[in-house]
């Protein structure tokens, strides 16, 4: 089992850890928030401190306030982590069609090919693969053992399918608790963004009787552009979520699959 471990660990790609992916989008995003959304160049006068010039969707954004790049670098992260969930899990499918390899598996288990079904899993590589593969060892090594009997020996390789199949699944759902979490944090803090907006709105209505039509349409501004931006990360972080969570489902649904065939096929050639 120490050698299925370090295989899968070795042949293991993605992100361990989603801090650095996190600190490193923060610091796109201030300097996102700073240099390009902030530049001068963006507003009246050349000056961050006024109106944004017409039309201009940058100074816009800038006018959203603080709370802009912390919605900005959870946008980021779901993007990253999006992206490396990406690679991560196409990797585990293996090379090929899984519907396919699975189907293979399960003819050259119907005959008792047990080294074309090793080929196969050699050939696809992937999670799936690497499961197939643990568990037709345990088939051999249990097959010639006689001091086990046939349900012992049934029991040693659904055991090894199920220690394989823990061993991949959490490399699969690696960061996506994180993608989880943005779902509501983004959308959250959208929320925050617009209450703030609209707590200096009001704050200019009521400044010295009159209107400060500057504050006034700041405070709006950075309510709807914080919405804005709350409601797009929180729909892509559900959107990337629900892809990749239903990704591993059909992977693990092959695994099944492929594991119940095993078994049955150790049961019905060993009377």
């Amino acid at each position: 089992m120490e050698a299925i471990q370090n295989k899968i660990a070795n042949k293991s790609i993605g992100i361990k850890n989603a801090s650095w992916v996190i600190v490193g989008c923060f610091i796109v995003a201030v300097c996102i928030y700073h240099f390009l959304l902030g530049n001068p160049a963006n507003f009246m006068n050349n000056d961050p401190n006024n109106h944004p010039l017409p039309g201009n969707f940058l100074g816009t954004i800038y006018k959203g306030g603080i709370v802009v790049p912390i919605i900005q670098t959870l946008l980021l992260t779901v993007i990253a982590l999006s992206i490396e969930r990406f690679f991560a899990i196409r990797s585990a499918f293996g090379k090929g069609s899984l519907v396919k390899f699975v189907a293979n598996i399960k003819s050259a288990l119907a005959v008792g090919d047990m080294r074309k079904a090793q080929e196969l899993c050699d050939k696809q590589g992937g999670s799936v693969a690497n499961v197939v593969t643990s568990t037709l060892r345990k088939y051999a090594e249990v097959e010639n053992d006689a001091s086990l009997s046939k349900d012992q020996k049934v029991l040693a390789i659904q055991k090894e399918l199920e220690e394989a199949t823990s061993l991949e699944l959490p490399m699969m759902e690696q960061n996506l608790p994180v993608i989880g979490t943005i779902t509501t944090l983004g959308t959250l803090m959208g929320l925050l963004g617009t209450v703030i907006g609209m707590i200096r709105s009001f704050a200019a209505l009521s400044a010295g009787g009159g209107t400060d039509s500057m504050a006034l349409s700041q405070g709006i501004s950075e309510a709807l552009i914080n919405t804005a931006f709350g409601i797009l990360t929180g729909a892509l972080a559900v959107i990337a979520y629900n892809y990749y969570t239903n990704k591993i489902d059909k992977l693990t649904y092959s695994l099944d699959e492929v594991g119940f065939s095993i078994v049955q096929t150790f049961a019905a050639s060993h009377k």
